[in-house]
């Protein structure tokens, strides 16, 4: 069930690691660039069916292992006829189980807390789900049993009327409407990544010759050549009862947000190479919680899906595949195409288990294990006939949160730090910013610091409004992207500016040192090199102003190295991720140390 594959994949990845060691997010990003293969040739099918005791008929697998003290996974053997002493203490565990899920729990009924799975009669089992539905109730939540399996009788008949349960209860934290996710959407160039995200928020299938895309187009080219060249949204929904709300049962993404108890906001990026620089912005600024890399059935692993691919396993972004155009490829080519993916996910440079999904226990499998370092779970649908989107929708629906609930405590009592990706200058409303809360709890009408400026300083503004999936709210809190407006209009401000509370004491800085990677440059990289460099949503050139201990680096070096920003001063801090490239050279990072300039009218101005 859902923890067990977490153990299973945990003791996966220690056999893996004696024998080609355990892989760095820099050096997993590097390895794809190695013409080097399979790194087993163990049967990835034979371990998720040993994985999965609900989904398994395997009768010597009985067992869970047991229950974790922390987490958002529960065992109960049976709920049957409590008292009500006992009512008020479940509903407490089940409160604390949903916080440690960020507004979702998995309840195993049948199951003791030493992992064997008992099973109840079926009138146990009815009893054991109404007091589970009744403790719901208690808190506002709502519960969907996800799967219900008989055991396996054939050693012993008594048995054979024998059921456990897998349930999940989700609850709408107090202080959000919805739980949010947002899915980053990469691959390559006209694998149909705008046509389903078209039809999973519209509801209609695409005609085959990309009409659903067309809600994604932003720009006049983009509807002309198909190709997206920026960065777009929209939304999907999931009520309470695990159903679809979309566009097809609303009309405004108000309503969308009303009606649902999750939502997931679907980024859509560019996959010309044309447009990596956009991508990587994309990527980096919107800090997405997932990554749903498309491949194309019919030409497979091509383009940018290597590049891309190598972007989420750099950033540490858990992703899965899905394969588009299934009604128009062949068999063999269907097969070859997975087959490849396969090799290049088991590569050392990866270290995956792919797993692909077939069934609806598959589904319920792959989102227990979605935020696993290991599992990537791969579809195969078509936007056209509708085959496999079921499967992807449920998938979609059991995408657990990504932070913790210590996690998010912990940066919620941060001081404010919201990092801005888009601005807009709207007539009657006046500055507008849309970004990203990375820390703190943001409100309408708190004072903040804009910047850094030109000169480094920071300009003290008021937040006025606040809106999130274009309507208004008047909190925000840290990991939820919202757009602000300002009480005052002012000139240059551009991407990659914050917005910080005056606590935080803000400084620009034009210098800093990392540590880098350098996937690939065709000749040799000396000091003053220039690059453009990925940073959040900082996107500048820099200057290679020096190598310490070298003269020079190459391919598969990896330096501590001095960079200046080369136009203006930006706001970074030590350990974030670093990505720089320019033309054919790549590579990756991880800054070390900043150096602030000395403004006498920076924050405290």
């Amino acid at each position: 069930m859902a923890i067990f594959i977490q153990q299973q994949q945990r003791q996966n990845k220690r056999h893996k690691t004696k024998s080609i060691g355990s892989p760095d997010p820099m050096d997993a990003f590097l390895g794809l660039y190695d013409n080097g293969s399979d790194s087993d040739d163990d049967d990835w099918i034979s371990q998720f069916e040993l994985a999965d005791p609900l989904a398994s008929n395997n009768n010597q697998q009985k067992n869970l292992p047991p229950e974790p003290q922390s987490g958002n996974i529960e065992y109960k053997l049976k709920l049957v006829n409590p008292s009500e002493q006992r009512i008020q203490h479940l509903v407490t565990q089940m409160k604390w189980r949903l916080r440690e899920g960020q507004g979702e729990a998995i309840y195993e009924i049948g199951v003791g807390d030493d992992g064997f799975l008992h099973g109840l009669s079926r009138s146990d089992m009815d009893a054991s789900l109404d007091t589970l539905s009744n403790m719901a109730r208690r808190l506002g939540a709502s519960v969907t049993i996800l799967r219900r399996r008989s055991l396996d009788a054939t050693d012993n008949e008594v048995m054979a009327d024998l059921s456990v349960a897998e349930v999940l209860v989700r609850k709408v934290p107090d202080d959000q409407r919805s739980i949010d996710l947002r899915v980053a959407v990469l691959g390559n160039v006209e694998v149909g990544k705008s046509t389903l995200i078209g039809v999973l928020t519209q509801g209609q299938l695409d005609n085959g010759r990309g009409l659903a895309r067309l809600n994604m187009f932003r720009h006049k080219h983009e509807f002309q050549t198909g190709r997206t060249s920026s960065v777009s949204h929209d939304i999907l929904g999931f009520d309470s009862s695990g159903q679809i709300v979309n566009y097809e049962q609303a009309t405004t993404a108000e309503e969308i947000c009303d009606n649902c108890s999750k939502l997931l906001t679907f980024i859509d990026l560019a996959g010309h190479q044309k447009y990596l620089r956009t991508t990587i912005r994309g990527l980096t600024s919107y800090s997405p919680h997932y990554v749903m890399l498309i491949v194309s059935g019919t030409s497979g692993v091509v383009g940018t899906t290597r590049e891309h691919l190598g972007l989420a396993l750099a950033l540490e972004v858990p992703f899965f595949i899905v394969i588009t155009k299934q009604d128009v490829t062949r068999p063999q080519v269907l097969a070859d195409t997975i087959q490849h993916l396969e090799t290049h996910l088991k590569s050392p440079g990866c270290n995956k288990v792919p797993f692909r999904i077939e069934t609806e226990d598959d589904v319920i499998t792959a989102g227990a294990a979605s935020l696993s370092e290991t599992t990537v779970p791969i579809f195969v649908v078509s936007s056209v006939t509708g085959r496999g989107l079921n499967l992807l929708t449920k998938f979609l629906h059991l995408l657990p949160p990504g932070w913790g609930a210590l996690e998010r405590e912990k940066m919620e009592q941060e001081p404010v730090e919201f990092q801005i990706y888009e601005t807009f200058c709207l007539p009657q409303v006046g500055t507008v910013l849309g970004g990203l809360l990375t820390q703190g709890v943001l409100t309408e009408n708190m004072n903040l610091l804009l910047g850094p400026l030109e000169d480094g300083s920071f300009h003290p503004v008021q937040v006025q409004s606040i809106q999130r999936h274009k309507s208004s709210c008047r909190i925000v809190r840290a990991g939820q992207s919202a757009s602000l407006a300002l009480n005052i209009e002012l000139p240059n401000i551009r991407k990659g500016m914050i917005l910080a509370d005056s606590h935080l004491k803000p400084q620009a800085t034009l210098y800093f040192q990392a540590t880098i990677v350098v996937l690939f440059h065709s000749t040799s990289i000396h000091k003053g090199f220039q690059t453009t460099v990925h940073i959040g949503s900082i996107q500048q050139t820099a200057v290679l102003e020096g190598i310490m201990a070298a003269k020079h680096i190459v391919t598969n070096d990896t330096a501590s190295v001095l960079f200046r920003f080369l136009q203006h001063p930006e706001f970074i801090r030590t350990g974030s991720r670093l990505l720089f490239r320019t033309g054919s050279t790549q590579g990756i990072g991880k800054i070390t140390q900043v150096f602030p300039i000395e403004i006498d009218s920076c924050a405290e101005k």
